[in-house]
């Protein structure tokens, strides 16, 4: 069973009751074009059209409007769920298993946010040898990052993630900057695990031979951001891990042009596990907090 992103719900939901996706960006707290791009993310994970084009406008289809009826039944249910038991009081453990980068990079800078939630829950983070391992028995909830085909568990998106390259503005002073792709060839090339990335991107350029496989490979994502935060050479990252060290000027993004991954970040679960209390209100909490990152603003690339 896989589950969309409960944002991509709540969207949609909100959409349906008030008929125009700027009613439903105020009723979210959101931008417009966020909320048509939570439309479009759904649409492409049900794979079917939920809306069609109607004059200057667009509305449900028929089909649309059946799913975003039961949408809204799943979503009143969860909400008295929520409203039965709450947070507060709420006890026992809860093991999360993240990949190495997210987990450093993202979820140990916020995860005191649903920790004063539940102050009675206790929580225990742990990391897995593989991106994508749903295997460890005594976790609860994974974040992993995959193609979105786990047999047998609950699959909701988290995130689609785009790669770019990432440097320390040391070393892009100490480049001469960066006028052009070719530029990047100028400095050793930052890889995790492979030559994937570099290769993807390096083709999207249109640079006639170029060698993507130069460079140092590391087994770590944060192996690649400490090395090209200290100016060892330039890495291809995501925006979603990466945002501190972009925010705090640690590492910019020197061009526009990113590749999008064939994989993404996705919560899964045990189905016996999914509708556990704590696994319940970490997935609420992990959602919203993902959408408020996804809709704030970016920086203007260096």
């Amino acid at each position: 069973m896989r589950i969309p992103s409960t944002q991509a719900l709540r969207a949609l939901d909100s959409f349906a009751r008030h008929g125009s996706v700027w009613r439903a960006a105020d009723e979210l707290n959101l931008t417009r074009s966020a909320v048509s791009h939570q439309l479009r993310l759904l649409e492409r994970e049900l794979g079917f059209h939920l809306l069609e084009r109607l004059g200057k406008g667009v509305a449900l289809t028929n089909r649309g409007r059946r799913y975003a009826g039961d949408v809204r039944r799943a979503l009143s249910m969860i909400g008295d769920a929520a409203g039965q038991h709450g947070n507060k009081g709420l006890g026992g453990s809860l093991s999360i298993s993240s990949t190495p980068g997210f987990a450093s990079l993202w979820l140990c800078t916020h995860i005191g946010e649903f920790q004063e939630m539940c102050p009675d829950l206790s929580l225990r983070i742990v990391t897995p040898r593989r991106l994508d391992d749903v295997g460890n028995p005594e976790v609860d909830v994974f974040i992993a990052f995959g193609d979105g085909n786990w047999p047998d568990r609950t699959v909701e998106l988290l995130s689609e993630v785009e790669f770019a390259p990432l440097c320390s503005p040391v070393l892009l002073n100490k480049l001469g900057g960066l006028s052009g792709p070719e530029d990047v060839l100028r400095a050793p090339l930052l890889h995790l695990g492979d030559f994937e990335d570099w290769t993807r991107w390096f083709a999207l350029t249109k640079l006639r031979n170029p060698d993507p496989e130069c460079g140092i490979i590391f087994s770590d994502m944060n192996l690649v951001l400490s090395a090209a935060t200290a100016g060892q050479g330039i890495a291809m990252g995501d925006e979603l891990t990466c945002r501190m060290a972009m925010d705090t000027g640690q590492l910019v993004r020197p061009f526009d042009l990113a590749i999008k991954s064939t994989r993404a970040y996705f919560l899964v679960t045990e189905h016996a596990k999914s509708a556990h209390p704590a696994v319940v209100a970490f997935r609420g909490w992990l959602t919203s907090r993902l959408a408020q990152a996804e809709t704030s603003p970016r920086n203007a690339y260096a």
